[in-house]
């Protein structure tokens, strides 16, 4: 599927059902209205580290329908935020 097959209202509408999902599966003392969609989520932003984003992937693979791969080149821009990664898994969701 090409990079902008997907609206940007259907990356829009999946971004706060994600948060929610990263905030559950980390047990973030967040709501999703104190995650900005654009704030990184490596390091600074929501400083998340490397486990947790493996358990990110984890729960994205379970709730969304396919799987998340360590060794994707493009993981770093597919992680760079909350949007990107909702853009990320609006391509690629199976369920």
């Amino acid at each position: 599927m090409q990079e902008d097959a997907v609206q940007p209202e259907a990356i829009d509408r999946l971004v706060p059902e994600l948060v929610q999902l990263i905030i559950e599966a980390l047990n973030l003392e967040l709501t999703v209205q104190d995650v900005d969609p654009d704030a990184p989520l490596y390091g600074e932003g929501l400083g998340l580290d490397s486990i947790d984003m493996l358990e990110i992937s984890l729960v994205i693979s379970k709730r969304y329908g396919f799987q998340m791969r360590s060794d994707n080149e493009k993981n770093q821009q597919i992680f760079a935020s909350p949007r990107s990664l909702a853009a990320h898994i609006a391509r690629h969701r199976t369920t």
